[in-house]
């Protein structure tokens, strides 16, 4: 057995911030997650990433500016990682990194992440792998989701039909089945909405447990007018982001009488109903579902959910990954499949004509 250490970082559409998680590997074979660390955003620098997600002034100047700031401050949380495990940039064998996402257009055959990676690569003195979705999107696919490959290698079940659920911003599933390639897309929302409502309300972060949306109820009218976006009714494969999804869209629906709580609940159910219409239609016969991502510490949400759905929802912690470790996890393995020369994209989730190594690897 050859054992190589990898780091994968993971910014998602929450744009919170980065989570850095250590893992092994033997080749392209999974052994562990060994540990964890999150440096959180600025909020300065959340907000300058929000802004390019819209059209605006020299953006081109200030995206290679924020790339160098991501850059930085991912070297901090690798670093950080590295001290805590008292480790050196020698005993890791690469970094796979996803960058932060500020647009992504597949139906115009593009997805941006920035993050600089050579500047990773010189800060840590580690190679540095990124750019994973382009390879995928010019083989026709959507460059997203890339992690249902991930997820079989490490949650499928030889005897039955899993489905691994991802709620960070955008929520998604992988589908598992026991004899067949791993398929799945993005639901629609996650915690985005709900996220960027409670900051525009209660300038909070995020709905701690669901505790404002819990005093609230319901708004038919509203929910099903999110719920005709044309987004659902696109076959799988697809993908969406912020792109289709914002604060910005979703105000222009609201009504002046409507109370906050109520709005938020609403959001809430939109994210519930949305992921278990999706379950239902692509995995009927799941009894179990496995949650990630920062969505799984609202209470309410999970709850909620788990009434819409007949399968049993656990933590991926019962399959011995922390929920908060999944994503970036899967970037640390999408790395060691492009060291070891292994096609790493789930083409029955993202449609690519055929498998792909992917990624671009950068030499410290």
């Amino acid at each position: 057995m050859t054992r190589q250490r990898y780091i994968g970082l993971m910014s998602g559409t929450s744009m919170d911030g980065v989570d850095a998680v250590l893992i092994q590997m033997d080749g392209h074979r999974w052994l562990a997650a060994e540990a964890h660390a999150f440096v959180p955003y600025p909020d300065s620098l959340k907000q300058d990433l929000l802004s390019l997600q819209q059209i605006g002034e020299n953006e081109l100047h200030r995206s290679q500016m924020l790339a160098q700031q991501l850059s930085r401050l991912y070297a901090e949380a690798i670093n950080l990682l590295l001290a805590e495990q008292n480790l050196q940039p020698a005993d890791i064998r690469a970094i796979g990194c996803h960058g932060q996402t500020i647009r992504h257009a597949p139906e115009a055959g593009y997805s941006i992440q920035i993050g600089n990676l050579a500047l990773l690569a010189e800060l840590t003195g580690i190679f540095t792998i990124g750019d994973f979705r382009s390879r995928d999107l010019a083989a026709g696919g959507q460059g997203a989701p890339l992690v249902p490959a991930f997820h079989q290698a490490l949650f499928g079940d030889n005897s039955q039909t899993r489905v691994t659920l991802n709620i960070g911003g955008i929520a998604n599933i992988s589908v598992l089945p026991p004899d067949a390639p791993a398929f799945g897309f993005d639901t629609g929302p996650g915690n985005m909405l709900m996220d960027a409502w409670v900051k525009h309300i209660w300038q909070l972060d995020f709905d701690a447990d669901g505790a404002h949306a819990a005093r609230g109820n319901r708004i038919t009218p509203l929910l099903e007018t999110l719920l005709a976006h044309p987004y659902f009714a696109l076959p799988a494969p697809k993908s969406t982001g912020r792109d289709l999804f914002s604060l910005p869209w979703l105000q222009a629906y609201l009504k002046n009488d409507w109370q906050p709580q109520d709005v938020l609940r609403t959001l809430l159910d939109y994210t519930a109903l949305t992921v278990s219409q999706a379950i239902a239609e692509h995995a009927p016969q799941a009894a179990e579902v496995y949650v990630c991502g920062g969505g799984i510490r609202n209470r309410l949400l999970m709850e909620t959910l788990q009434q819409q759905l007949p399968a049993t929802l656990h933590s991926t912690a019962a399959l011995n990954l922390d929920p908060q470790w999944v994503e970036a996890a899967a970037f640390g393995w999408l790395a060691a499949c492009w060291v070891e020369g292994i096609n790493s994209n789930p083409v029955r989730a993202t449609g690519a004509r055929h498998p792909c190594v992917l990624g671009a690897g950068y030499y410290a």
